[in-house]
């Protein structure tokens, strides 16, 4: 007998690539379960999920939503404006799309459509990726029928029966196990005989993470190392210019790096915020670590993430306020030291991270999506 169900799916977030890539792989997850299941996305206007899901080769929407400055602004008046707004536009698309199940992963957009949904009555599913949720997962988790989770204890924050813990979704070309490093240094230019650190800042980059790295670019004739570095479109012309032809061949500068599993395969060690994409990819890859969580994000939630790593001498931890005094010692002492190497690796085993997150996730969309 044919098939007479094939799910129709909004996927909604967005605003960096912690919360974009996740999204595209649990799409391209539910695509490789069901060819013709229908996923239509719904992001934020000018973020850059407007970019990169088209790229992905799926439908986006984009409502006029944004959140509020913490400094005072003007921009501000607009807010509950176009929270309406983007709440009308998330019901007419939603009436037009007709969803069997509407999923958030987090950012501006995610909140309104999810929560037109739930009142509209369709399944409804928010995937947290971090140890610590924003207030709008905790507002929704009220709302939707089930929460997938990356971290344990979760249920401090959202009804203990609606949680699944099943892990982040990473992107699937990361988990390539037919590229070897050899394959991966090539790609790069870069010397086999050296110690390779990658370094990224987020999509977006960062800049404490690059000060460190201009620091640390000095030594590294000293240490025998060299650098992939991502650090963001926006910082990305000025610091080339920081980099003389003496150091070029040592350093690797990207505004964006799109092989990340060749980034990751070439490695010895990476540097990092600790957005919960990086952290989950650290702890699938087994990759040693220093974290340096940045401080300007809702609840702190990176260190908490990070601290989730470092509390099981998973990872080094570094602040963001004593990152660019301390770098260079800790990258030394880090390099020169194979037996904190291999016990930062086998520390990653006892961390929670399931290389299938993104199929597991894409299998309870389908399952809440027979339901209703």
């Amino acid at each position: 007998m044919g098939k007479t169900f094939s799910m129709k799916a909004i996927i909604s977030g967005g605003g960096t690539g912690g919360h974009i890539f996740p999204a595209i792989a649990i799409a391209n997850a539910v695509k490789e379960i069901d060819k013709d299941s229908e996923i239509l996305f719904v992001g934020a206007k000018g973020k850059m999920e407007m970019d990169k899901i088209p790229e992905a080769g799926y439908n986006i929407i984009g409502l006029p939503i944004r959140g509020i400055q913490r400094k005072i602004s003007l921009q501000n008046i607009k807010v509950p404006f176009l929270l309406i707004q983007s709440l009308w536009i998330s019901y007419k698309t939603i009436k037009k799309f007709k969803p069997d199940v509407v999923v958030g992963v987090g950012g501006y957009a995610s909140a309104a459509i999810v929560y037109i949904a739930s009142l509209m009555k369709i399944s409804t599913l928010i995937q947290e990726q971090n140890s610590y949720p924003g207030i709008t997962n905790k507002i929704l988790s009220k709302r939707v029928d089930l929460i997938c989770v990356a971290f344990e204890g979760m249920d401090a924050f959202f009804p203990k029966e609606k949680i699944k813990l099943i892990g982040n979704p990473v992107r699937q070309d990361i988990l390539n196990k037919s590229i070897d490093k050899k394959q991966a240094i090539e790609f790069f230019h870069l010397d086999p005989d050296k110690k390779t650190v990658l370094a990224i800042g987020g999509s977006l980059g960062a800049q404490t993470l690059n000060q460190c790295m201009l620091k640390l670019k000095g030594e590294l004739k000293q240490l025998d190392a060299q650098i992939i570095w991502q650090c963001g479109k926006t910082y990305y012309q000025k610091l080339k210019t920081q980099i003389d032809d003496s150091e070029d061949k040592l350093i690797k500068l990207h505004p964006f790096i799109s092989r990340m599993d060749l980034a990751y395969a070439a490695s010895d060690i990476v540097i990092s915020r600790a957005g919960a994409l990086s952290i989950s990819e650290i702890a699938v890859l087994k990759k040693p670590s220093i974290l340096i969580p940045s401080p300007n994000v809702a609840e702190d939630h990176q260190t908490k993430n990070a601290l989730a790593l470092t509390n099981q001498k998973a990872a080094v931890f570094l602040s963001d306020k004593d990152a660019s005094q301390n770098i260079i010692a800790t990258v030394k002492s880090l390099l020169k030291d194979q037996g904190q190497i291999e016990d930062l690796k086998r520390n990653l085993e006892k961390v929670f991270s399931n290389r299938n997150a993104s199929t597991d996730i894409a299998n309870e969309l389908i399952d809440l999506s027979r339901k209703k």
